[in-house]
């Protein structure tokens, strides 16, 4: 049988941050004192690979990937890996494997084997491929293509586990690398424009064709041109590509797969889109709907290309896998949510089903756009008081200018006076001046003729103050009329996460903030992708702005409450409503911004006990 740690450091696994004793106990059925036991069997005779602290135990996936690698096979990391190497052989064993063979080539007992083949059984459902039994041996039948999915998969999984190293990631498969600096060079000079982000998924596609070719299992006809034919452009610098990097001859099935998948995953021809007018019709709503400037024609043409592409993607339901899903979806909250509604419209008007990590790449597309075109609203005017000697004070604006943000706007004053408010200082928020009032005053920074770093880190630390104090004073304003008494609650008695968000919704109706028809809105939003967006905040929300009020209604359970694939401790109702937009929505940026650290939420956990408790902690959180 495996060793019963394993069964802790696979639970490890799933998490990139720590995990508490308590909600490990409840995972594995034991007691916090034999999770203690496993973290010492675990790291017992070797590196450890289970780090402990205050907030729990935490898998180090460098030490655990350095184990695997001393195996000898990086799928002998444990009983998920041991299964993986199980898996694997079947794949590459047309005849079937001998169980009493596998069972002493991978160092386990006959029973454990058994008991793997079971776990194989499960974890083949719905993929086309099955297990059948005959005697003692055992075959995987299946489609070629779905026994590809399955080893791509299985690759994947060893980096979730830590094993991140594309090296590592694709030992036992041809090397990639030469082919994918000529794919990248040959894409370009075509005239496509390639997606790195994707691109490793698609050579690991390519390196488990081109092994599985020289092992004589190929394509058949129809599972490589199926969907379509790819571009002839793609076609010939894949062949030319894979003759040249690794000596193989690629027959027309295996190389109209693969450029398909380039040419939908990993490149966007730069041509005109098809569904461009589509793409300018939802933009404009988003535009229209959230008071954000997205309309420029370039943005709409790379938009639209990338959405045909993800249209040929979701005909064959091979969606790419987007590694900066999680980060986008807590970093950029509001972002994400754009691409969510964009995604909710290519389902109602193309009939486009989208998955995570597709929102996410959407969402990059978004970002990107907002960012070349949104303004700072949170500008500070500074006057510079500095008497006028040749071309001194131009060198004090130009060390400034180059030290401080672009938010800053400098105004030019003469001398500070000897009494009263400063020069230049009636209009401005700061006054940076070479020379010191007689008669100390708040507000003023006396810097150096020729300012040294100090002096600018000084500036800067000035600068941080005021809006820190702008954003404290907007922020005490908001809460109390966003957070009443009435849409707080501590504790939410085990309930699920649709549960919970009825609570919060009852809350939200009693006080005549939403109807039944924003609440469902609520429901529907949380069911197209989860709004848990860090492992312990979830903040569902609807796609329209139609609450009669701006507010927040915020559950807070010590007891993990299960979101999806998450487990959250906090989860904030947020109800938009059309008037005050701008200025709730800031609000939220910071809300967000202030709890994608997780000690910030345990903080807020811990503190607010009660409605003041909350406030408080509110307050100091999010404008620290």
């Amino acid at each position: 049988m495996p060793e019963k740690w394993e069964r802790l450091v696979e639970v490890l696994a799933d998490h990139d941050d720590w995990v508490t004793a308590a909600r490990l106990a409840d995972r594995l059925g034991v007691t916090t004192r034999t999770v203690r036991t496993y973290a010492a069997q675990a790291n017992a005779g070797g590196e450890p690979v289970v780090d402990s602290g205050p907030d729990g135990y935490r898998l180090d996936r460098t030490a655990w990937a350095r184990r695997a690698q001393r195996t000898g096979d990086a799928a002998d990391a444990g009983p998920e890996g041991r299964r993986a190497r199980l898996i694997r052989d079947l794949v590459d064993a047309p005849d079937g494997l001998d169980v009493f063979d596998a069972a002493e080539r991978l160092h386990v007992s006959e029973s454990t084997l058994e008991s793997d083949l079971g776990r194989v059984r499960a974890r083949l459902r719905g993929t086309g491929l099955a297990l059948e039994r005959e005697g003692s041996v055992v075959r995987l039948r299946g489609p070629e293509t779905a026994m590809r999915r399955l080893v791509g998969a299985l690759v994947r999984e060893e980096g979730r586990r830590g094993i991140r190293d594309l090296a590592t990631l694709r030992a036992g498969f041809p090397p990639v690398e030469g082919f994918r600096r000529g794919l990248l060079d040959g894409l370009r000079a075509a005239g496509w424009a390639p997606n790195e982000y994707a691109l490793d998924d698609v050579l690991l596609h390519v390196a488990i064709a081109v092994d599985r070719v020289s092992h004589d299992r190929t394509l058949e006809r129809d599972e490589g041109t199926a969907a379509g034919s790819p571009a002839d452009a793609l076609v010939t610098l894949v062949d030319e590509l894979v003759r040249d990097e690794f000596d193989v001859h690629l027959p027309p099935a295996e190389l109209a797969h693969l450029a398909r998948l380039i040419g939908t995953r990993a490149a966007t021809r730069r041509d005109g889109p098809a569904r461009i007018d589509v793409i300018r019709g939802i933009v404009g709503r988003i535009s229209q709907e959230w008071l954000v400037d997205l309309g420029d024609d370039e943005f709409l043409e790379r938009l639209a290309l990338h959405v045909d592409n993800l249209a040929a993607r979701a005909a064959e339901q091979s969606y790419s896998r987007n590694p900066l899903t999680a980060s986008i979806k807590a970093a950029y909250p509001l972002i994400y949510d754009l691409a969510v509604y964009l995604a909710a419209e290519l389902g109602r008007l193309e009939g486009i089903t989208v998955n995570d990590d597709e929102i996410a790449y959407l969402a990059m597309h978004l970002g990107a756009a907002l960012e070349r075109t949104r303004s700072r609203g949170d500008a500070v005017r500074v006057a510079v008081v500095a008497p006028e000697y040749h071309d001194a004070r131009d060198l004090l604006l130009e060390r400034l200018r180059a030290g401080l943000d672009d938010d800053v706007e400098l105004l030019v004053g003469g001398a500070v006076p000897l009494e009263g408010p400063a020069a230049s200082g009636d209009d401005a928020d700061l006054v940076v001046s070479v020379l010191p009032p007689r008669v100390p005053q708040p507000g003023v920074v006396t810097v150096a003729p020729f300012p040294t770093a100090d002096d600018v880190e000084r500036v800067r630390q000035e600068l941080a103050r005021i809006r820190r104090g702008r954003r404290r004073a907007r922020l005490a304003s908001t809460l109390t009329r966003t957070i009443g008494p009435d849409l707080f609650v501590r504790g939410v008695g085990g309930r699920g996460r649709e549960e919970v968000i009825r609570l919060l919704g009852d809350r939200l109706l009693a006080a005549g903030v939403i109807d039944d028809a924003y609440l469902e809105g609520v429901l529907e939003r949380e069911r197209m992708s989860s709004t848990a967006f860090t492992d312990l905040l979830a903040v569902p929300h609807a796609m329209t702005m139609t609450a009669e009020r701006s507010a927040i209604a915020i559950a807070i359970d010590e007891r993990p409450i299960a979101w999806g694939e998450a487990e959250v401790h906090v989860v904030a109702l947020i109800a938009f409503a059309e008037s005050g937009r701008a200025e709730f929505q800031a609000v939220f940026d910071q809300f967000v911004e202030a709890f994608s650290d997780p000690e910030n939420v345990r903080r807020l956990v811990r503190g607010a006990v009660d409605y003041p408790g909350l406030l408080a902690e509110l307050s100091v959180l999010m404008a620290p």
